[in-house]
């Protein structure tokens, strides 16, 4: 999930004042899995491998949501991966959804999910509709690039 070319001069959510959002541990995952912050994203966020390609995508997806560019940066594929990747804190991402998973379990090596996500950067809106591409390597899955569709 780049969230680069997609949308408006960012690639961050950020409260309206230019901050990040800080969810609570018991507080709805960014993600929109219906699940707890700390059941869903937060173990990702903190080193535990995704075990799945959509389970990365909405990590990564709650990492622009929270500001965690190091997580960005570790999940990105080394081979994809810009050398630079900045935030924007004003960059508000309004909510994720998974619109098709293709393979991607723990037995794959590859996946692809098709999702949307809903920003916000001051006055203007939109949507990023984006098929990710992923792979299995080293034990754990990568995010390796992304085609955005047009809108």
């Amino acid at each position: 999930m780049s969230f680069g070319p997609g949308a408006p001069s960012g690639a961050a959510s950020g409260a309206r004042s230019g901050r990040f959002v800080s969810p609570a541990a018991d507080d709805p995952c960014p993600c929109d899995s219906g699940e707890r912050f700390d059941g869903c994203c937060d173990p990702l966020l903190r080193g535990t491998p995704a075990p799945t390609a959509e389970r990365l995508m909405r990590s990564r997806y709650t990492a622009f949501v929270v500001g965690d560019d190091r997580y960005l940066a570790a999940t990105w594929h080394p081979g994809t991966r810009p050398d630079d990747l900045e935030l924007d804190p004003v960059q508000r991402w309004t909510g994720l959804q998974v619109l098709d998973v293709e393979a991607g379990t723990e037995g794959d090596t590859r996946g692809v999910v098709e999702f949307r996500a809903g920003w916000r950067h001051g006055a203007d809106r939109g949507v990023l509709h984006e098929r990710s591409r992923f792979v299995r390597q080293s034990g754990r899955w990568w995010y390796l690039d992304g085609r955005l569709d047009p809108q």
